[in-house]
């Protein structure tokens, strides 16, 4: 036992523990006292000096958004390039362009060329996924919506490389730039989704370009970061052999780095299309085309099937993307590999003739009009055959979800009213019916305990800026839907990722399903719930605790299973029970992980539960959505976006530097 005291001497701060405890009953306290007053809340349709001025100004950028020389050469040039942009791929593949009534790409064509490009850099299964899976789009009467999404997400992401490639090379060269962007990255990433929208939409207006820019803006930290570490890893005896030849730093870039980085840079290419490709949808809040749209109006109606069968759409593209891109970068790591001239030319062959057939499906998908629009109906002599599966897929969905809330009542009310009364209620009240100045100093002792001193100053300024906003109660509402949710995933994530890190088996078991999961767009997760608990703020925090459980659990099962093999091999000799190795030895020495998963799951909880504004949540995610769509409330949507952000980066400040104190500083994992 004397190494395993070793090992967790000074984990445990029994010390930090009960000042906590000090401070949370004082805050009771003092909340029982004077509850209800002091709490600076607002009215639903009430603005504050500060919204008025942001409305003033949004109005003042109108008027002068033709007159400007700032706008007219710069973001309306942007406004404009962008939108010829995605217009122009809409053309190709989705709207009624050059004159026809159809795209001039049909859906045939678009199926071949999905096919072959899919075959070209990857392998054949993931080639007849990614056609199977374009087809399934058609049958479920959603191919102009999914290739309206599917155009915006590639204009983003070819944007997104062709700025962040260069960038995330020259991280990888310079370690000076890599110290100055990484704090800018850092702040990309903790921001929710929500947040970018209001914003752009002040200096591009509401459509395919705000929506476009603010899905790059969202997409390209992860092509910057994993690029540069790609660069950073090239091994040194490569370029010690070819500076010995003489090799310039421009020679060895182009024929050492970034072919050895390939692998790497592709995967930062997957990342960036799944950050797209969420941000894509919800983007249709600022009127992006495609399948949000969709997904927004049934969610505004509480029409679960059709949000499912336009969520599925959406989850068949995450998943042909994601495979497709993974598959590309097992290719670009086998390519270095010796290959027999025969495999390389019969290749070579196959991918000459499928390029063929591809041209051909074109071809067809220019001149046939069954080819261009996708037939719902098929003809077998005078028999006519539906190839509809939209409209069973939302009749089905639409009928699970009357069944479960009728027959599992007691079930999914239980869960949320005892969540809601036993949780949420409490916290809620807590946080937001306590003084300001008491739930302010409350915040800041915590801080300084689970933090430290340093963590302090931010935490304040986060907090006088929060109460700037005018939504101080707001804020406090989306923060108490943020703490349960992440409560949820702590206590979830630590269960099965403790299980996770014991058994192997079982680690193989889940882990894919955890993969999978973090696949999914935000929207996505939503739809199954809001059919199961309705419009309610309990949606949201489920919604968001499947949305950060993925990243949390995987953190702390790697943490279980790295504790020293010593350290469990003494545990055992000592006569220590399972449960005794776990809360003794193995919890205590995993502290950090428990930390970093914390922050993970605030961050990706917070930018769950403003989504859930869409669904009952109500707070700040209520406010930015009114403010998309009542004008009067534009300047008060766009204080809720400022107060999000203030929320994230207090939080992920906070849970970083806790994560800091427990040990060594940990890495970002990208979601």
């Amino acid at each position: 036992m004397t190494t395993i005291a070793a090992a967790v001497r000074g984990i445990r701060t029994p010390r930090r523990g009960r000042l906590l405890v000090g401070v949370l009953v004082a805050w009771l306290v003092l909340w029982a006292a004077m509850r209800g007053r002091w709490t600076l809340a607002l009215d639903p349709a009430q603005l504050t000096g500060v919204h008025t001025a942001l409305n003033g100004l949004r109005d003042a950028i109108d008027a002068s958004r033709n007159s400007n020389p700032i706008f007219l050469y710069f973001f309306n040039a942007i406004r404009f390039v962008i939108d010829q942009f995605v217009t122009f791929l809409q053309a190709l593949i989705s709207q009624p362009s050059f004159g026809r009534p159809v795209p001039a790409i049909g859906w045939l064509g678009v199926v071949a060329l999905v096919t072959w490009v899919s075959y070209a850099v990857a392998n054949i299964r993931v080639a007849v996924l990614a056609g199977v899976g374009f087809v399934f789009l058609g049958l479920q009467g959603l191919w102009q919506e999914s290739m309206d999404t599917l155009a915006l997400t590639v204009a983003a992401v070819v944007l997104a490389l062709v700025f962040g490639i260069p960038l995330g090379v020259l991280a990888g060269l310079r370690s000076g730039f890599n110290r100055t962007i990484t704090p800018l990255l850092d702040f990309m990433q903790a921001m929710p989704t929500f947040v970018y929208l209001a914003p752009l939409t002040l200096f591009f207006l509401i459509g395919p370009a705000s929506a476009t820019i603010a899905t790059l803006i969202y997409a390209i930290p992860p092509v910057i970061r994993i690029t540069a570490h790609g660069i950073r890893n090239v091994s040194p005896a490569a370029l010690e052999a070819t500076t010995s030849l003489g090799a310039s730093r421009w020679q060895k870039l182009m024929k050492v780095q970034l072919p050895l980085a390939r692998r790497t840079i592709v995967l930062g290419v997957n990342q960036t299309m799944m950050a797209a490709l969420a941000m894509a949808t919800i983007a249709a809040l600022i009127d992006a085309p495609g399948l949000g749209q969709v997904v927004i109006t049934a969610l505004q109606s509480l029409d679960v099937g059709t949000a499912f069968n336009a969520g599925l759409a959406i989850v068949v593209i995450a998943i042909v993307l994601d495979r497709v891109t993974t598959a590309a970068s097992d290719r670009a790591e086998a390519g270095y590999r010796q290959r027999s001239p025969g495999i390389v030319r019969l290749r070579r062959i196959l991918l000459t003739a499928t390029a063929v057939v591809a041209l051909i499906g074109v071809y067809l998908s220019r001149t046939y009009l069954w080819a261009a629009d996708f037939p719902l109906q098929a003809k077998l002599g005078t028999t006519s055959l539906s190839l509809d599966v939209g409209s069973p897929i939302k009749k089905a969905a639409s009928g699970a979800s009357a069944w479960l809330q009728d027959n599992v009542y007691w079930l999914t009310t239980g869960l949320k009213n005892g969540a809601t009364a036993g949780l949420l209620n409490p916290l809620q009240s807590l946080l937001s019916q306590s003084p300001w100045f008491v739930t302010c100093a409350a915040v800041l002792a915590i801080t300084a305990i689970l933090a430290g001193i340093r963590a302090l100053p931010l935490t304040a300024v986060c907090l006088a800026l929060l109460i700037a906003s005018g939504l101080w109660e707001d804020a406090m509402v989306t923060l108490a839907q943020t703490l349960v949710a992440t409560v949820i995933v702590m206590v979830l994530g630590v269960v099965i990722g403790v299980a996770m890190g014991r058994g192997r088996r079982l680690d193989r078991g889940i882990r894919p399903i955890l993969d999978g999961l973090q696949t999914m767009p935000s929207f996505v997760y939503l739809v199954p719930f809001l059919g199961l608990f309705g419009a309610t703020r309990f949606t949201a925090i489920v919604a968001a605790f499947f949305y950060a459980a993925p990243v949390a659990i995987k953190l702390i099962a790697d943490g279980i299973r790295g504790v020293p093999v010593p350290v469990m091999e003494a545990a055992a000799s000592a006569g220590s029970t399972k449960w005794q190795t776990i809360t003794k030895v193995q919890l205590p020495m995993v502290t950090h992980a428990l930390a970093l998963a914390a922050n993970q799951g605030l961050i990706f909880v917070l930018a769950m539960v403003v989504i859930g504004g869409l669904v009952g949540a109500g707070a700040l995610g209520y406010d930015v959505v009114a403010g998309f769509s009542q004008d009067s409330l534009y300047g008060k949507g766009l204080a809720a976006g400022i107060a999000i952000v203030l929320l994230g980066i207090m939080l992920d400040r906070i849970t970083q530097r806790a994560a800091a104190r427990t040990g060594r500083p940990g890495l970002r994992p990208g979601r």
